[in-house]
């Protein structure tokens, strides 16, 4: 017993030293922080998760349509850089932020969830 506990008092100090693992996650921001943003970067994507009929009848220039439903375990062919910046938005800021936690299970690093385009202060557009 008394060789063992010196060992294990080692073990739980190691233990209490290590750094805690970064969890990645996405950032929630404001809609007036994205609309600043988009004005100052380039070569971003604004990803639209609404259902195809939702998309076509009102959304940001500029945006794709992947909805929140067919996001899962696996790529999408419509967002190849996993660190390319992304601004995530649906209606009211529900299922952005759903798809926005599904994307970054999938590795996703740079996603900006930013709401609904109920909020969307800019034009919008139809197909």
């Amino acid at each position: 017993m008394k060789n063992i506990l010196p060992i294990l008092l080692a073990i739980f100090l190691l233990a209490g030293c290590a750094a805690p693992a970064e969890e990645i996650s996405y950032r929630q921001i404001s809609m007036t922080d994205a609309v600043a943003m988009m004005a100052e970067e380039n070569g971003y994507i604004i990803l639209d998760v609404r259902t195809p009929e939702e998309f076509a009848a009102q959304h940001i220039p500029g945006a794709i349509n992947v909805p929140n439903e067919a996001i899962g375990m696996e790529d999408i062919s419509e967002l190849p850089d996993k660190n390319q910046l992304i601004f995530v938005y649906c209606r009211s800021g529900n299922r952005s932020k759903q798809a926005s936690e599904k994307l970054v299970t999938l590795g996703y690093t740079n996603i900006m969830e930013f709401g609904g385009i109920n909020d969307w202060p800019g034009e919008t557009v139809t197909e």
